[in-house]
């Protein structure tokens, strides 16, 4: 509490507190932790890991893999450490601590642009996945039916949201983000024993697919970005703490550290298993989503569509209720809106009706996800946690500590240049077969 602040306002911010989605209840156990994290985590990238391997290669395709598990293990380590490293306050957001290392107004205008950007851009890029899984569905459940537009699967995956974005904060979402975890852990075994079950090709290449030394360079430039991709979860880790109750003698770290190891481990069974099965079995003739390479058996990879789509309903919600936290705060605090239903049934449903508008009329948003993903995804998960520890605890100079972070930062960084590079080239080349709204 500010000093120079009034009982009577102190009570109003109180009140404001317990109404904004993150701050709201704090009575999480560690385990909620655990599959919000896998949730966040685990996202549809999986599906894409093997595509990735095979522009990567084995050696660099696997070190490129283990590296980003380890880094992003270790940033997560640092942001559970530093949410409560001021005694008695705690940072519930991303953008609370980026202003305590940088700055109050340098914090926000560093944080806040990059974390919105890779929410709505996850949301968006959701849309588009949970309908075109349940296409996918629609369409191997029922081959002879009429084909029906990608943009209304859209509209029908859209629709569950108007209805649950109305959940009011993270930990009445725990059960629909349970479901998303085990469904995560579901189809990423579907897609690996499926693949192993399928055996190893008989025309296999281990090669490079493009020909020319450009072509190549390219394309691990997009694989880096799609792998970027898939170990984001960094930008709710703070707001999913936030929901951990926390005392002097039994910091939140402790719970909550306990959960990230356990999504971890289940991380590490996820990505590994699909990434180098799917590959082994298929080479460099893989397709960009592994569900796409098994056709058969039917009913399976039906099933594991529709495991896609329950899962992408809880990451969406994961994802949007930070988006919803800003703009309720915004609202509240600055605008001096009073907190109400009216309110929230307002933003939240324009926020769902934008990412499904801007899902159904750029379908391609599979390449922008390349260029967001390394633009992005890169400082939020891979470094800025990084330098706000240097600036923090400033550790010795060439200390261990010292030289980790520099070499994530140093990491990072690349991956930030390049990763959008090939991105933008995969949305070049495709650009010619782009439709709106197809």
């Amino acid at each position: 509490m500010a000093p120079n602040m009034t009982e009577e306002e102190a009570a109003r911010q109180k009140a404001i507190d317990d109404w904004l989605p993150i701050t709201a209840s704090r009575n999480a156990k560690w385990w909620y932790s655990a599959f919000h994290n896998v949730t966040a985590m685990v996202g549809a990238g999986v599906l894409s890991l093997p595509y990735a391997m095979s522009h990567l290669g084995w050696g660099p395709g696997v070190t490129v893999l283990i590296l980003s598990w380890v880094i992003t293990f270790y940033t997560l380590w640092q942001m559970v450490e530093m949410h409560e490293m001021v005694p008695g306050k705690r940072f519930d957001r991303y953008h609370e601590l980026g202003q305590h290392a940088f700055g109050e107004k340098l914090g926000l205008w560093i944080v806040v642009p990059q974390q919105l950007v890779v929410e709505i851009s996850t949301d968006i890029v959701y849309m588009v996945t949970g309908g075109r899984s349940l296409k996918k569905f629609h369409d191997i459940v029922c081959p002879n039916c009429k084909s029906i537009r990608t943009t209304f699967f859209i509209m029908i995956f859209a629709s569950v949201h108007f209805v649950l974005s109305h959940l009011p904060n993270f930990n009445s979402i725990a059960g629909i983000s349970l479901a998303a975890a085990v469904m995560s852990l579901t189809y990423s075994t579907i897609a690996w024993t499926a693949s192993a079950a399928k055996g190893v090709q008989s025309d296999v290449d281990y090669g490079y697919s493009a020909k020319s030394a450009v072509g190549i360079t390219f394309n691990i430039f997009t694989a880096l970005g799609d792998v970027a991709f898939a170990y984001a979860g960094h930008n709710v880790v703070l707001e999913i703490q936030a929901t951990i109750p926390s005392t002097p003698e039994k910091p939140s770290k402790g719970p909550m550290w306990k959960g990230v190891i356990v999504a971890y481990i289940i991380v590490a069974i996820c990505y590994f298993p699909v990434g180098l099965i799917g590959y082994w079995m298929f080479g460099n003739s893989v397709e960009d989503n592994i569900l796409l390479s098994l056709e058969k058996p039917g009913w399976l990879i039906a099933a594991a569509n529709m495991f896609v789509v329950i899962h992408v309903v809880g990451s969406y919600q994961i994802y949007a209720i930070p988006v919803f936290d800003m703009m309720e705060t915004f609202l509240v605090k600055k605008l001096k809106f009073k907190p109400s239903f009216i309110l929230r049934f307002i933003t939240r449903n324009v926020y769902v009706a934008f990412t499904m508008m801007v899902g159904i009329s750029l379908p391609f948003f599979g390449g922008l996800l390349g260029f967001f993903g390394g633009l992005v995804l890169a400082p939020t998960t891979y470094f800025l946690p990084c330098i706000m520890w240097l600036i923090i605890y400033k550790p010795k100079p060439f200390s261990i500590t010292w030289m980790a972070n520099w070499i994530c930062i140093v990491l990072g960084v690349a991956l930030m240049i390049v990763a959008p590079i090939g991105g933008l080239r995969t949305i070049i080349l495709q650009a010619k077969e782009y439709e709106f709204f197809s």
